[in-house]
């Protein structure tokens, strides 16, 4: 089944980043045809497999009605060519549609991607998901922990908070590691939402995050992916941004917010880096 959304004022930013879907039919579990919720339209809705989609595996059941992917909104007129539809589609069905799937079998974005959050930029090329915090956002406990690099055979999840609310975030859950309560403080997440400036690329993300974590080996093996630190330390940045991430290290340690050891310490990772 292909789903390619319009792009509209009225069309919901997320299906804007969307483009188009290709659901495979052993995705679906269900079809249904329903009364608009408002007059003159009907609904025709599919209603996918448990754990056959991670973009709505990532969601976590966050998303309103409009910005469902699966939830098609047709003029009531249309409503015999959608009866059609959704009886062809039902044909299709496989027979196991009730069982949740065994694996994912929509699929995600393919990498490189990335997205601008309020307080970083967030990077993924498939294998590393990299957060490069912005000194114009980024709190006193990220720039202290500076840049972050995490493979994915190093994760265990992700977590999506809606963009919609006040407090969205895109958090990863590294193996073993400690969760922080606030986002803003935690180098593991980037933050957005109300106030911080929408971000719909990052469902897309975090579900590519997320299926990349799926399918990477439960316990990978020590010498097989590199750490976040390695990973960091092979990393090379651009001068000008090193420079000003420095700039905004030196503002931190005239506050007083970073002691003269721990200005030195991150001082020395960063021109590291060049």
């Amino acid at each position: 089944m292909l789903i390619r959304f319009e792009r509209g004022i009225r069309t919901p930013k997320l299906f804007h980043v969307l483009g188009e879907r290709r659901v495979p039919y052993e995705a679906l579990s269900a079809v249904e045809l329903v009364p608009g919720g408002r007059r003159g339209t009907v609904v025709l809705r599919a209603l996918p497999r448990e754990g056959a989609d991670p973009l709505l595996e990532a969601a976590a059941g966050q998303l309103k009605d409009g910005s469902d992917p699966y939830r098609l909104v047709l003029p009531a007129e249309r409503e015999t060519l959608a009866d059609y539809y959704a009886t062809q589609l039902r044909a299709l069905l496989p027979e196991h549609r009730r069982k949740p799937a065994e694996h994912y079998l929509v699929a995600v974005p393919s990498p490189p991607q990335s997205f601008k959050a309020y307080d970083g930029k967030a990077s993924f090329d498939g294998r590393t998901v990299t957060f490069r915090w912005f000194w114009t956002g980024a709190s006193t406990a990220k720039w202290k922990a500076g840049d972050q690099f995490f493979p994915v055979g190093e994760l265990e999840g992700v977590e999506w908070r809606s963009p919609e609310g006040l407090s969205g975030h895109l958090r990863l859950r590294p193996r073993g590691a400690e969760v922080l309560a606030e986002a803003d403080q935690d180098p593991a997440s980037v933050v957005f939402g109300l106030g911080y400036g929408s971000v719909y690329e990052s469902l897309p993300f975090a579900a590519s995050v997320l299926a990349a974590v799926r399918a990477a080996d439960p316990v990978p093996a020590p010498e097989s992916v590199p750490s976040a630190a390695s990973s960091q330390q092979h990393h090379r940045s651009d001068p000008a941004d090193v420079a000003e991430r420095i700039r905004h290290l030196g503002k931190l340690h005239e506050a007083g917010l970073l002691t003269d050891d721990e200005f030195t310490a991150k001082k020395a990772e960063l021109l590291a880096e060049l």
